[in-house]
Formats: structure tokens, C-alpha cells, sequence
């Protein structure tokens, strides 16, 4: 498991309706915005690379996924700087191989 409920925990105050809200979002909305940011990779266009990963960046946070939170920073970093497109296509596939973890998991934990 590379994700944790401790800060969903400590927001929800023991609502479990509230957690399985924010996971039910994060199901919905992050594969989207990670295909949002493959294919803007593809394009190599930076602004919309720099956009995604910022808006994936507290999706991951509030799982407690660290390591994957500083890759989506890295990420939204050379976008914003239109860095080496050749270090964004290495970061990335990280990034999403986090990502399709963590949506595996969480389908298989809340059997969603």
C-alpha cells in the first residue's frame, strides 16, 4: 500500500461518509487529470503539463503519497520552466505507475 488516510482521517473527524467521498473524487478525477497530463506530454505543452500536475499534486498529498507528491512537483516545475522534456518523459511514467497503483488499491479497499 503506498497510500495512507491519516490526513483524510484527521479532516473527517470520524466521518467515513467524508473519506469515502474524498476517495470516490480522487477515483473520478485524478486517471482523468493523468490523461490530461500524458497526452499534454505528448504535445509537449508546457503550460498544460505545468496545469495537471499542479492539479494532481494535492489529489496525492492528502493520500499521504509523498514520494509521488515531490514527482508531481518536479513534474510542475519543468513545465512552468519549459525544462527537458526528456526529464518530464522519465518523471512521468512514475507518476503514473503511483497513480494506477494507488486507484487499484483504493477500488479494491472501499469496493468501489
Amino acid at each position: 500500500m503506498i497510500y495512507s488516510l491519516d490526513k483524510i482521517n484527521e479532516m473527517a473527524d470520524g466521518d467515513n461518509d467524508f473519506i469515502v467521498s474524498v476517495v470516490t473524487v480522487f477515483l473520478e478525477e485524478v486517471p482523468q487529470d493523468l490523461a490530461a497530463l500524458e497526452a499534454a506530454i505528448e504535445r509537449q505543452d508546457f503550460e498544460q503539463i505545468r496545469k495537471m500536475a499542479h492539479k494532481i499534486k494535492p489529489n496525492v498529498d492528502l493520500l499521504g503519497m509523498e514520494a509521488t507528491r515531490a514527482n508531481a512537483l518536479d513534474l510542475e516545475t519543468l513545465g512552468k520552466n519549459q525544462g527537458s522534456i526528456e526529464e518530464i518523459k522519465t518523471k512521468f511514467p512514475l507518476l503514473k505507475q503511483d497513480v494506477e497503483q494507488v486507484v487499484v488499491e483504493l477500488k479494491t479497499d472501499f469496493s468501489i
